[in-house]
């Protein structure tokens, strides 16, 4: 033990497109404002390049998984996600991330806090952000989480082996509503920028879907093109916040992007369309999707396509009158598949749902992920 910092256990581990630091909460102060502040510390933050920490300087490197025993008798492992942001000192709790969700079943295997059942663990995970239980089928091999496999995903270099993620229980977690507004399409004015029609939906997070074509847009537009448009991200943001207010989860457009930043997210949807991926090593073609999207959150473009945001447009491509479905063609809106475009391949997820009662009920949002435990070792912070 140094004499001028303290140390933690921590895991870096890559789960689907995103990369995050995984640790039991029994490390983590009680405190909310002594855990926050040892998390900073922990990724560098708020600093650009978290010079000083674990963190990667990015939205989607800057990540946090804190796991323990589920503190409830249906599920395995309770699960907090945190958004920590580097260029403030916010950390946000707002929401679930999709893809570090991949990493919690292998994590809690390889930790030796789950029953290995071969050749593979379901992983009955609570996640406390959203309150909702979610499911992960995890491969195995000597009691650890497989990683090696077939499975290839846009934005990760190789294969790996599969994991199954059904967010089945995650709809309207957020708001208590599939659509918080009750309606499939909404018309909303922003101030300055005129009127949008846009859809909110609440499932695996909250998500804006608009038109590309009300954004000028084509919808293929590159990650960098659209975020070195300033003008565009204000009118982004400006949208974003004012259906934020409209259902509840802001006061105003200044708190939406101060107090929460990384949800709701934004989904940019138009129809199928060849274009070059972000890389410009792979043409991704008509014949591959059903529809394609480009989403911001945390005031920047993810640069592949967030897991809780491919089952939200999968959830929307169910509701009749969304922008997703109507942008859909006879075949898309009936196959229980939906394949994504976003900006470095293809995405997909099982969308199936059924009409009870003049109620859509879902019965699986599931999609595949791969993951991979990176690094595991002692993070030390200054005692200052």
């Amino acid at each position: 033990m140094h004499p001028e910092m303290t140390d933690y256990k921590v895991v870096i581990l890559r789960g689907g497109t995103s990369k995050g630091i995984f640790i039991n909460e029994n490390e983590l102060p009680l405190d909310k404002n002594e855990r926050d502040n040892v998390i900073r510390k922990i990724f560098g933050s708020p600093d650009q390049r978290q010079i000083d920490g674990l963190g990667g300087a990015d939205v989607l490197t800057s990540k946090l998984a804190i796991i323990g025993p589920s503190t409830r008798p249906d599920a395995d492992v309770d699960y907090t996600f945190a958004q920590v942001s580097f260029d403030t000192d916010f950390v946000d709790y707002g929401g679930n991330c999709g893809n570090i969700s991949a990493g919690v079943g292998p994590y809690a295997i390889d930790e030796g806090l789950v029953n290995v059942v071969y050749p593979k663990t379901t992983v009955r995970i609570y996640q406390t952000n959203t309150n909702c239980i979610l499911k992960a089928e995890v491969e195995v091999i000597d009691g650890k989480a497989a990683v090696n496999g077939n499975l290839s995903i846009a934005g990760v270099p190789g294969s790996g082996s599969k994991i199954m993620l059904d967010f089945y229980d995650t709809v309207g977690t957020t708001t208590g509503k599939l659509l918080p507004t009750g309606n499939s399409i909404d018309r909303i004015h922003v101030e300055n920028y005129g009127d949008f029609e846009i859809s909110i939906v609440d499932a695996g997070n909250v998500v804006i879907f608009i038109s590309a074509e009300s954004l000028g847009l084509a919808g293929t537009e590159s990650c960098n093109k659209i975020e070195s448009d300033k003008e565009l991200m204000n009118k982004i943001e400006a949208i974003r916040g004012t259906a934020a207010t409209k259902i509840g989860m802001a006061q105003s457009l200044s708190d939406a992007t101060e107090n929460s930043p990384y949800v709701p997210f934004f989904a940019i949807i138009s129809s199928p369309q060849t274009y070059l991926v972000d890389s410009k090593d792979k043409e991704i073609k008509v014949s591959d999707i059903d529809v394609v999207s480009r989403l911001s959150f945390m005031l920047h473009m993810h640069k592949t396509y967030p897991g809780t945001g491919t089952v939200a447009t999968g959830a929307a491509a169910r509701i009749p009158g969304t922008i997703v479905y109507n942008l859909l063609d006879d075949e898309s809106k009936s196959n229980k598949l939906l394949r994504i475009g976003h900006p470095m391949g293809v995405i997909e997820i099982e969308a199936e749902a059924e009409l009870i009662e003049n109620r859509i009920v879902f019965k699986r949002l599931a999609y595949v992920r791969t993951a991979r435990r990176i690094m595991e070792g002692t993070a030390y912070i200054k005692n200052d």
